[in-house]
């Protein structure tokens, strides 16, 4: 995750991810989850972020036409 025109940081990577894995649990948690909602806004605040991407992974390329080469 990167803040827009901050380049590759990784800026509240760790909370982000945190309250991602919180709504999958089961059973889910929504007092933890809340708990872990506020902890990545304040982070959000504090480092002054204002949009999140995602890291697109690379794939091996593919040959579509099935050409051997």
């Amino acid at each position: 995750m990167s803040s827009a025109g901050g380049g590759a940081q990784l800026v509240c990577a760790q909370e982000a991810l945190d309250l991602l894995n919180c709504v999958t649990q089961t059973p889910y948690d929504q007092e933890k989850c809340i708990r872990l909602l506020q902890s990545l806004r304040e982070c959000v605040l504090n480092k002054k972020v204002k949009k999140f991407t995602i890291a697109k992974q690379e794939q091996p390329a593919a040959n579509p036409s099935g050409d051997k080469a």
